[in-house]
């Protein structure tokens, strides 16, 4: 079946890299599986279907959707492709959760979309999958299911549903795969009452508070605060375990983990704690253009207005690895501008870049028409645009290593890792070391504004 709609989908249009890209980022998350399949197929399917002559872009005129192409029956998150496949991803559904800008300007995202395992990978072997809008494991091999992206000082929300016989955990600052978890990482535990670190302890380092009568088979909620090596967890608003660790850890992924018995999860939210605003009065964090046709100025209210021209509001500092924070709002879809990073300092715009649009193809969210907000430019579009002209939408980026993903309104939009030669210029090749920060000032009809632009480095 699935063989039998990509092509289809090549017969329509035979240059659909985008689409198929964005079909295997969610149909083969875990595994590194993505890339390397979606590549194959695509190079069988182009020779069995020919090749077409792309435009000097080397994007072909038209790209159908994929309800038109037959694919409106893939599923996501399908490890093992002989597997039962679960319903498709309910584009609805998604769009309706959401945050509000009064939780999404505080930093809230969700790592866990309901929907699908966009965002998470493992190198293990446990059936991991989406039930119902439920992250369910119950067989395989004891592992993690691990965020792409590492984090440093946050807030977590975890609500999950155990059984009796379950031994799982959240794991905090790890890698995939721990050898010693009191040294190489936290694991707040998920257990029963009889196991020395029963639910909400950390297992080696700090056992809980005072032991609780366990809860299976119902909804729990667990509270996490991690900054600087500092461990609170509240299971049900109620205080599980405090700990200092006289030896802080560095910033790692969080993991889910399988062991034994039945675990699910309905929410995993986090927000990052310690971004500081890069935006005052007198914009002294910032190298001005003048220049350069873009103006930018600070209205009543204290929000970054950016107007004109071409041009680039530039960050005074450089930043390698680091989280950021923004607020944007443009008046009509076709408005355009993007927050570059890691840029070459002195440079007209040369870096990443995080783009900042509304439009979509023909009003559908779901085919962003110039990439779309959190969208990695000309490597990666958006998966669905999460943001509405003439409203206040709040954008998160990730950035470390070779990986950068982004949330736009608590969504999970992106999830890219440059795997191209190192090179200084991010427009060639991969660029890890440090580089400036740039808001764009894209065209004449630029009208766009920020608020709360806020960083932290790792």
């Amino acid at each position: 079946m699935l063989g039998v709609s990509i092509l289809k989908l090549i017969v329509m249009d035979r240059n659909l890299m985008r689409n198929l890209s964005r079909v295997f980022n969610d149909f083969f998350p875990l595994a590194g599986l993505n890339a390397k399949l979606a590549n194959c197929l695509l190079a069988l399917l182009m020779v069995m279907s020919g090749c077409s002559k792309p435009t000097d872009s080397g994007i072909a005129p038209s790209e159908p959707r994929l309800a038109e192409a037959g694919l409106a029956e893939l599923a996501p998150n399908v490890k093992d492709p002989s597997a039962p496949v679960p319903s498709a991803l309910d584009f609805d559904s998604l769009l309706e959760s959401r945050l509000s800008q009064d939780v999404a300007s505080e930093g809230w995202i969700q790592l866990f979309d309901g929907q699908s395992l966009f965002g998470w990978e493992t190198k293990g072997n446990a059936n991991f999958r989406v039930e119902g809008g439920v992250l369910v494991v119950d067989q395989g091999e004891p592992c993690l299911l691990c965020s792409t992206m590492p984090w440093g000082n946050y807030e977590l929300v975890v609500e999950f549903k155990a059984s009796e016989k379950t031994n799982s955990g959240v794991f905090l600052h790890t890698g995939f795969d721990p050898k010693d978890v009191e040294t190489e990482c936290y694991e707040v535990n998920i257990a029963a009452d009889d196991h020395p670190f029963p639910t909400g302890g950390i297992v080696k380092r700090k056992g809980v508070s005072e032991r609780d009568e366990q809860k299976h088979g119902v909804w729990r909620t667990m509270q996490i605060n991690l900054v600087a090596g500092q461990l609170r967890v509240e299971v049900d608003g109620k205080l599980a375990c405090d700990y200092k660790d006289p030896s802080p850890l560095p910033s790692g992924k969080i993991g889910l983990q399988y062991n034994e018995g039945r675990i699910e999860f309905r929410k995993v939210m986090l927000r990052p704690i310690g971004l500081e605003s890069l935006i005052d009065d007198d914009l002294t964090a910032w190298k001005q253009y003048p220049e350069m046709d873009a103006r930018f100025s600070l209205n009543g209210d204290s929000e970054l207005h950016v107007q004109g021209g071409s041009g680039q509001l530039e960050t005074v500092n450089q930043y390698g690895d680091f989280l950021l924070l923004a607020q944007y709002k443009l008046p009509t879809p076709e408005m355009n501008s993007g927050i570059f990073f890691r840029c070459i300092p002195g440079d007209k715009m040369m870096g990443y870049e995080c783009q900042v649009s509304n439009e979509s193809q023909e009003g559908n969210p779901w085919l962003p028409a110039d990439c779309g907000t959190g969208g990695i430019f000309r490597r990666q579009d958006a998966r669905v645009i999460a943001g509405e002209s003439g409203e206040w939408a709040t954008v998160v980026l990730n950035v470390h290593g070779e990986s950068m993903a982004a949330w736009v309104n608590g969504i999970q939009v992106s999830d890219w890792k440059d795997q191209r030669e190192e090179d200084e210029n991010p427009r060639r090749g991969r660029r890890v070391k440090p580089g400036t920060v740039i808001i764009q000032g894209h065209d004449p009809e630029t009208d766009a504004l920020f608020r709360q632009f806020k960083m932290l480095e790792f």
